[in-house]
């Protein structure tokens, strides 16, 4: 049972200059917008998260989990919370940004 590796919300070519800026109503031209993206990716690390603790419990069970598949499960998930946090981060210093070219 191993898990696939995925991109964490974003995949390939949904970064394109048409779908990264909103338009007159607020949605992306993909047509989700910037909170529901942001929404989706969040849902997306806990779903990896509660995953990887499933499998990290099954092998503390004793069921035919191999250390290899804990082991990538952890990493995931660890992987993709960096990410999450990186975005925050991200997000912060563009909203001081735009607060410090206001005043």
């Amino acid at each position: 049972m191993a898990l696939p590796i995925s991109g964490v919300g974003l995949s390939q070519g949904q970064l394109g200059i048409g779908s990264a800026f909103p338009t007159a109503g607020g949605k992306a031209a993909g047509g989700a917008s910037f909170g529901d993206t942001l929404q989706q990716a969040l849902g997306e690390v806990s779903d990896v998260q509660d995953s990887a603790q499933d499998i990290v419990a099954a092998y503390l069970r004793g069921e035919q989990v191999e250390l290899h598949q804990v082991m990538a499960a952890t990493e995931e998930a660890g992987i993709a919370l960096e990410m999450l946090v990186e975005v925050r981060n991200k997000l912060t210093e563009v909203y001081r940004s735009v607060i410090n070219m206001q005043s």
